[in-house]
C-alpha cells in the first residue's frame, strides 16, 4: 500500500497552481479498500482505510488537528469509486503538502507570502478601459480598505505595472496577520499563491471576503479578457482545477474553525 500511496500523491508540490495542473493528468489506480474511518492520533484524527492508516508522500501520518477536517479528508477517500482520482481529492492534496512541506518550511513559506505583500495585485490598477479600471476598484478598494482598517497597513495603489515600493510598516503590519500555525499557513500560502495576492488571502482567511468574492476579486483581469475573447477547453480546465484548489484552501480555514 505505501507503494500506491506513493504513486498517487508523490512529489506533492508546496505550489498548488502547480498541484492544480499536475492534477488534471493524474495516473488513476483502482480503489483498493472497502471501509475508511478516523481514528485518534498524536497530530488529532488519522484517516484509515480498512483500518491502516493512509500515509503521505513522505510516509507521514494523513492526519488532521480537528475532527471536521479529518472527516471531510475521509469523505475525500470514501467518495472515490472505481478508480482513485486525485483531480477529485484537493483537501488530501493541500493536507499532503501541509504535513510534508509546510510544517518543515514555516519561515520560507512566511517569506515568500511577505514578498507577495510587496507587489500585490491589487495595487496595480489598469489605465485603460475605463470600465476595467472601475471594475479593479470594484473588487480591489474593499481588499485595500480590509488591509487598512483591519489590519493597519496602508498600501500605495499605482496605474500600470511598473513596481512601486510599498511602505516597510504596512508590509510588517500585514506580515503579522499571517498564521504561523503549519494548517492555517499552508491554506493562506495557497490563496496566496492561487490568487496573485496575499491581501485577498489574508481577507478570506480572516471573513473580510467569502470565497466567491475572493475568487471575483483575483480574476477580475482574466474575467474581463474572457468576456471578449472568450475561453478555450485547456484554459477552462485550468481554471476550474485552481478553482478547486482555492476551494479547498478556503475550506481548511472553516473547518479548523468548526
Amino acid at each position: 500500500m505505501r507503494d500506491l500511496f506513493e504513486e498517487i500523491f508523490a512529489a506533492a508540490p508546496i505550489n498548488p497552481m502547480a498541484a492544480a495542473q499536475r492534477a488534471m493528468r493524474p495516473p488513476l489506480k483502482r480503489r483498493f479498500y472497502q471501509r475508511v474511518d478516523l481514528a485518534p492520533a498524536d497530530e488529532g484524527f488519522s484517516v484509515e482505510l480498512d483500518g491502516k492508516p493512509v500515509r503521505t508522500p513522505a510516509r507521514r501520518l494523513l492526519a488532521a488537528p480537528t475532527r471536521p477536517l479529518a472527516e471531510a479528508l475521509a469523505a475525500e477517500w470514501d467518495a472515490q469509486r472505481d478508480e482513485i482520482d486525485p483531480a477529485g481529492m484537493p483537501l488530501t492534496r493541500l493536507a499532503n503538502t501541509i504535513i510534508d512541506g509546510v510544517a518543515a518550511a514555516e519561515p520560507a513559506i512566511i517569506a515568500e507570502i511577505e514578498k507577495y505583500l510587496g507587489s500585490d495585485l491589487v495595487c496595480y490598477r489598469a489605465t485603460t478601459p475605463d470600465a476595467l479600471a472601475a471594475r479593479q476598484a470594484q473588487h480591489w478598494d474593499p481588499v485595500l480598505a480590509f488591509a487598512r482598517e483591519r489590519l493597519g497597513a496602508s498600501f500605495v495603489v499605482t496605474q500600470g505595472v511598473q513596481f512601486v515600493a510599498q511602505p516597510a510598516q504596512s508590509i510588517a503590519a500585514a506580515r503579522r496577520a499571517v498564521p504561523a500555525e503549519p494548517w492555517r499557513l499552508g491554506a493562506v500560502h495557497a490563496l496566496t499563491t492561487l490568487t496573485g495576492s496575499a491581501l485577498i488571502a489574508l481577507a478570506l482567511a480572516s471573513r473580510a471576503l467569502t470565497p466567491a468574492a475572493a475568487w471575483a476579486a483575483a480574476h477580475v483581469d482574466e474575467d474581463w479578457n474572457v468576456e471578449r475573447w472568450g475561453e478555450d477547453e485547456l484554459a477552462r480546465e485550468r481554471r476550474a482545477a485552481r478553482l478547486a484548489e482555492m476551494q479547498a484552501a478556503a475550506r481548511v480555514l472553516d473547518l479548523l474553525a468548526a
